[in-house]
């Protein structure tokens, strides 16, 4: 009869074959082992696990004390020796969050890794296929404690590192809610910023902890009555809510983005002395220059272009891009890299950054200031006549800024309108700049990347920080210069980890999903187009398309189609190549001031090529994965917190033109009502359907459209339109518009009639899982985009309803079923 199983936790940890040769296990193997014990463990079970007697436990010793400085283990009383940053099979997590899919989402309890506690995906019931009924019978909910079963999440693709299923309810947690109070005469009450929460909270006399009228607090809720308000009590204080620079605060607090740098990071940066020249390429007397947006916070970048001298090149060009030697400053787990990889990278507002570095290495030692000396990672790179890359070397070196330019002076001085700056550098260093742009310019039409033409939005402050107007940015050719060599050296720096063979992180973009292809196509068929059936989708298929609808009315609607399509570019330690570039191998390396990815390719080279001890280590190789997964969710949590403060500044902005008439593009179809985006300034509010007409009107996923049921009047994404501003909630970032005029006339809607309709004199309430895309310019093709873009967007109020006098009846009344 086969050995029942012991129970998990039991405390017997699994024991290892024995070592006749007395051989020590390496390090993965003593962190394999250490991860997968349940029990409390020591020096005396791993001896014994792995055959280690006698004098052999002195090495093991010295190991286990190697591991714990390096922060991979950690002792504790009542568990023993655990790894650090790993969760055991049966953990207590507690759900924080539902993200934008609607899953709730939950963070460990207990965690002693010095990275932010992982991200945890509560697992759907597989028998209760869909949301309602899942929901309906939830276990858990937004601020409760459980006990759950964790399984790690093995592909790099996900944003999750484990899914856990709940096993029971083992408690209640402090959910934290960041909103604006208001004061009364009991204390006051807290309305939260995230119109998902539907509640206002009561704040008692003595939870109002200083808070004044108007402020903006972090708050915490607290055990209640059982009925009336929920209760909460005041926990940090964000100043007045009226003050623009809290615009970007509700963000960096809604967001949990990091904005404070921890005393010993700070002492570590002030500390840092300037890198020697010494052992260096000397590149100082190289004419490089910094060309960057005119308000540009740093400078982490320099080029330099000159024709080959190479017989066998002729009409070739070298070009050499330089790249702040973050590396030399930030050693791999010091305060500052630690730091730096919880941060993932800087977050950009319209009023400040979060920067992933301290300022004094962002935006001196690092920052590759004008006419003075830094050290730099660079690579040198041979292109032949048609922009093919013959070879590359990098070097570890020193430079010194030539000039420090800015697009616009670039530009003009091409054209022929240099400045004081500019004028002596045109023909011995802008000119060939511009030539090898010229010539690598054709070897990426030939690779043919996909293009796409999007605009984008300026927001302009005042010297009080508010927005005094929102404009289109300008663009110029000498921004695609500079993208292209930072491409092409990011290119070099995959490569050349590959041909080292040393693991690295790389930028991925997946092909779109076969889902997504038969939409863009069902899509295309409405305006008499195709798509093509070729099975090997490239970048150029989708250029076909933009290219025969340039110049049409057609044009924007279907790049923002082209977009949505798209997948999602993330960080991964597995190569699968760039789609969007059509890119085999590629990787960041242009930006280690900002993006914590450049610095662990930065390290991957330094070690590969032997550049100095300052380079990769075996636990930094073995922790790719994970650093991956990491700063790919930084990455997305700093755009939705730019995303969302550029909408509430714009909203501030709007609130005082209520009543004013503006032109936009309808940029998203919904069941629920259109997403209009405003021309002249990019902002995005909702038409609700029930404002449209006096009759039901239909969804029509496949041509992006909603018709009307007796008309046939049409409203189209990109269809152009005139609207009026109903109001505008700045603490929320929420429009809602009245439509004017737009749309078209059609055939009346002859489709199946669905259970629930929209228009005037249609039931307000929505579909529980409307398919929709949200209209912000991004790709946002799921009901999560939706459900936000419609819990900040303040809803159209009810008119009045006449009360009907009372029906006299003899029937007695029936009892609620």
């Amino acid at each position: 009869m086969a050995k029942a199983k012991p129970p998990i936790g039991s405390g017997k940890p699994r024991r290892k074959q024995a070592r006749p040769d007395g051989n020590l296990p390496s390090r993965e193997e003593l962190l394999a082992f250490i991860a997968e014990s349940d029990g409390k463990i020591g020096k005396r079970e791993i001896g014994r696990a792995f055959g280690i007697r006698g004098d052999d436990r002195i090495p093991l010793k010295q190991m286990l004390k190697q591991l714990a400085e390096e922060g991979l283990i950690a002792k504790r009383e009542d568990a023993g020796i655990k790894k650090v940053g790993v969760l055991k099979p049966i953990s207590i997590i507690e759900i924080t969050h539902r993200d934008i899919d609607g899953d709730l989402v939950a963070r460990p309890v207990e965690w002693d890794g010095d990275t932010p506690p992982p991200q945890i995906v509560i697992a759907p019931d597989p028998k209760k296929p869909g949301r309602r009924e899942r929901d309906a019978e939830a276990p858990a909910g937004v601020g409760d404690r459980v006990l759950a079963k964790m399984t790690p999440n093995t592909d790099d693709t996900q944003l999750y590192a484990y899914e856990a299923r709940v096993i029971r309810l083992v408690g209640k947690g402090a959910e934290r809610i960041l909103g604006l109070f208001r004061a009364n005469a009991l204390g006051g009450r807290l309305i939260p910023v995230d119109k998902r929460v539907r509640n206002e909270f009561e704040i008692g006399a003595h939870d109002v902890n200083d808070a004044e009228d108007g402020n903006l607090v972090l708050a915490e809720t607290i055990p209640g009555k059982g009925h009336g308000r929920p209760r909460a009590r005041i926990r940090e204080i964000f100043g007045d809510s009226n003050d623009p620079r809290s615009i970007s605060l509700i963000a960096i607090h809604a967001h949990s983005i990091p904005d404070a740098f921890p005393e010993e990071t700070l002492r570590e940066a002030e500390a840092a002395p300037a890198a020697s020249a010494k052992g260096r390429v000397d590149l100082r007397d190289i004419p490089l220059v910094t060309i960057d947006p005119v308000d540009a916070r740093d400078h982490d970048d320099a080029v330099w272009a000159a024709s080959d001298d190479d017989p066998k090149n002729e009409g070739g060009v070298v070009v050499i891009v330089a790249i702040a030697d973050v590396a030399a400053y930030v050693r791999r787990g010091s305060a500052m890299d630690r730091e730096a990889r919880k941060r993932g990278n800087s977050t950009y507002f319209p009023d400040r950054v979060v920067p992933m570095l301290p300022e004094r290495i962002s935006n001196d030692l690092c920052s590759l200031r004008e006419l003075e000396e830094r050290p730099c990672l660079a690579v040198r790179m041979v292109f032949d006549a048609q922009g093919q890359k013959r070879s590359h070397k990098f070097m570890r070196a020193i430079m010194k800024s030539a000039a420090k330019l800015s697009y616009r002076q670039m530009q003009q001085a091409i054209d022929g309108n240099p400045d004081e700056k500019s004028g002596p550098l045109l023909e011995t260093v802008l000119k060939p700049l511009w030539n090898a742009y010229q010539i690598i310019a054709k070897a990426r039409d030939a690779r043919g990347p996909l293009n796409l033409d999007l605009p984008e939005y300026k927001i302009d402050l005042d010297k009080d920080g508010n927005l005094k107007g929102v404009r289109i940015a300008e663009k110029f050719e000498s921004m695609r210069l500079i993208e292209e060599f930072m491409i092409q050296a990011n290119v070099c720096a995959a490569e050349a980890s590959e041909e080292k063979h040393k693991p690295t992180i790389y930028r991925v973009h997946d092909t779109p999903s076969a889902e997504k292809l038969v939409a863009l196509t069902d899509f295309l068929a409405t305006l008499n187009m195709s798509f093509g059936k070729d099975k090997n989708i490239r970048p150029s298929s989708f250029n076909r398309v933009l290219d025969e609808v340039q110049g049409t009315e057609y044009s924007q609607m279907v790049s923002d189609v082209v977009l949505r399509s798209q997948s999602q570019a993330i960080y991964s330690a597995d190569n699968i190549g760039h789609f969007g570039l059509n890119l085999r191998r590629y990787a960041h390396f242009t930006s280690p001031i900002r993006r914590y990815a450049d610095l662990v390719v930065h390290r991957a080279l330094i070690a590969g090529l032997g550049f100095g001890e300052d380079g990769q280590s075996e636990s930094e190789v073995a922790e790719l994965s994970d650093i991956a997964e990491h700063i790919s969710l930084t990455e997305r949590r700093s755009m939705l917190a730019e995303r969302e403060s550029t909408d509430r500044f714009i909203a501030r902005y709007l609130e005082s033109h209520i009543g004013a008439t503006f032109t936009g593009r309808i940029a998203g179809v919904t069941r629920f009502g259109l997403f209009v985006k405003l021309a002249d300034t990019g902002a995005d509010g909702l038409v609700p359907i029930a404002n449209l007409g006096n009759e039901f009107f239909h969804h029509d996923e496949a041509s992006h459209s909603i018709i009307g049921e007796r008309t046939g009047h049409t409203y189209r994404l990109g269809d152009t339109v005139s609207v009026r501003l109903e109001e505008a909630v700045p603490v929320t970032g929420g429009l809602r518009f009245e439509m004017l005029e737009g749309g078209h006339e059609g055939k009346p809607f002859t489709g199946p009639r669905p259970r629930q309709n929209f228009g005037r004199g249609a039931p307000r309430r929505a579909p529980m899982k409307p398919r929709a895309l949200r209209a912000n310019g991004d790709k946002a093709d799921t009901p999560k985009e939706e459900r936000k873009a419609r819990s900040k967007t303040p809803k159209a109020k009810k008119p009045a309803r006449a009360k009907k006098p009372a029906r006299k009846s003899n029937a007695k009344p029936k009892r609620d079923a």
